[in-house]
């Protein structure tokens, strides 16, 4: 017998190591996962230098120690039709493995609804993972522009830069013009962001629409305190509480379906700076990056730095699954407010 105990002793411990190492292994699998040695890249559809390219890059400092594996992330500028490029190539070319995120402005949100083109896809299609902040935006002109105020743009026409058909900087000055009666005219093809900014500086054009409260101040932090713009109108479902003297769309607009399409327009802001993954992300990596956003967002680290580059601003994000089932609510709007928006920025009305 006491030749035996020895090798019971052995092979209960044997046992037990092994017990150990497979519930090592267990915990050791979240920390090291899919990501591991893995890079993620966050693709922005504009320009460097813009609200959006800047807050991307801001996330990417955060965004992979959150990851399980901690990845290295980069962020890569993708511009091109304001942002619309960017979610065609997450459609047909990025990995739908959670590697590849779009970070872009909310126009393109509408633009399988509204748009002319051919568009093989709906914004239900893609993956939310979140979104950093509930805006407005709004349209201003230059200090030294004659149009000061948004009855000023009423009479005489305001030129605004313009980044792409789908974009916000596009959709809205149009919008505005059959709601409320302003002379905008858009002067589209700038790149992005820094581009319609460097165009106004040059006088080049009066002003611009489709400004994000934060991604403004990002971009120029000067010119909102500087008193360097005009602030003529602002579009959201409430009023900046930043902005309370400027004038709401919704509150211009003076009958029920005009409220509806500025509504219409307005939603997409209550998930400023988005991030999408492509289609089809798995649900458990879509879980793990959704996770992983939430927390870098609520960073005692994110939050500092993001209050420096917005003078003072804090996050207020959403995460994906709310983000995804505005997206569905959105894309549930009734046919014929749906329909209006796309007839009034359709190519053929603003000739």
């Amino acid at each position: 017998m006491s030749r035996l105990v020895p090798r019971a002793w052995a092979a209960g411990t044997l046992f037990s190591l092994l017990v150990c190492d497979a519930a090592a292994a267990v915990r050791a699998q979240p920390s090291e996962g899919y990501f591991k040695g893995r890079q993620v890249t966050l693709l922005v559809g504009g320009t460097a230098g813009g609200g959006i390219d800047l807050g991307a890059r801001l996330l990417s400092r955060f965004l992979g120690k959150h990851l399980p594996g901690e990845p290295t992330v980069t962020v890569q500028t993708m511009p091109g039709a304001g942002g619309v490029r960017l979610l065609e190539h997450l459609v047909h070319a990025a990995p739908r493995d959670g590697t590849h995120i779009g970070a872009f402005a909310t126009g393109p949100v509408l633009e399988p609804m509204i748009g002319g083109r051919k568009i093989g896809y709906t914004m239900t299609d893609f993956t939310a993972i979140g979104a950093l902040e509930k805006d407005v935006t709004f349209c201003a002109t230059l200090a030294s522009s004659p149009v000061k105020t948004v009855e000023d743009a009423k009479t005489r026409e305001t030129t605004v830069a313009g980044t792409g058909a789908g974009s916000n900087t596009d959709v809205e000055p149009i919008v505005l013009n059959e709601v409320i009666g302003t002379k905008f005219k858009v002067i589209t093809g700038y790149l992005g962001t820094q581009e319609t900014l460097a165009a106004i500086e040059r006088r080049e054009v009066d002003g611009r629409c489709g400004f994000g409260w934060l991604n403004l101040n990002a971009a120029k932090p000067d010119w909102l305190p500087g008193k360097k713009i005009n602030l003529l109108v602002q579009i959201g479902l409430a009023a900046h509480s930043k902005l309370p003297d400027m004038p709401l769309a919704l509150d211009l607009a003076k009958t029920e379906p005009d409220k509806q399409l500025i509504r219409l327009l307005a939603a997409p802001l209550t998930i400023s700076r988005p991030y999408l993954a492509p289609p089809g992300l798995p649900p458990d990596r879509a879980a793990e990056v959704r996770k992983a956003f939430m927390d870098a967002v609520g960073s005692e680290g994110f939050r500092s730095d993001y209050a420096r580059s917005t003078a003072g601003e804090m996050p207020d994000p959403t995460d994906g699954e709310i983000m995804q089932a505005t997206l569905a609510r959105t894309y549930a709007t009734p046919k014929d407010v749906s329909e209006r928006l796309r007839r009034i920025v359709s190519p053929e009305r603003r000739e």
